[in-house]
């Protein structure tokens, strides 16, 4: 079951990034409710880590998260834990530059903040039970 959730999970993330990366290599300004705040924040310096786009690497992220979903190993689901922390940190880190230095909050942004934190916990949930359900001395 929860291997199920981080699938769906990472897919509604990779839906959110995809859509991001789209909008970033079209050159056009995100859908966005938040007063242009999308645009803002999509066009921030912030907005690249060493040249990438962040919508890029969320991708890439949520694409490897889903991998780790197909792969009932206990391993994977340690690995999942790990990313998903990792990308729950940059996301803190992003939501901080939003709102202390941007002044602009991009709603796309903020779903992907939801979508990882769930995923965090959903992965978190599916290593809970690989470890109880794994034989004594494994």
């Amino acid at each position: 079951m929860a291997r199920a959730a981080v699938a769906v999970l990472a897919l509604a993330g990779a839906g959110v990034a995809a859509y991001l990366t789209y909008a970033h290599y079209r050159g056009v300004a995100p859908v966005c409710t938040a007063g242009g705040g999308c645009e803002v924040v999509q066009n921030s310096e912030y907005a690249k880590v060493a040249g990438v786009p962040v919508a890029v690497v969320g991708l890439a992220g949520y694409l490897a998260l889903l991998a780790t979903a197909l792969v009932p190993a206990i391993e994977a689901a340690a690995l999942a834990v790990a990313m998903a922390i990792g990308g729950l940190g940059f996301a803190v880190y992003l939501l901080y530059v939003q709102l202390a230095i941007l002044d602009a909050v991009c709603i796309w942004c903020v779903a992907s903040d939801v979508v990882m934190a769930l995923l965090t916990l959903a992965a978190g949930a599916r290593l809970w039970a690989a470890t109880r359900a794994a034989p004594a001395g494994t």
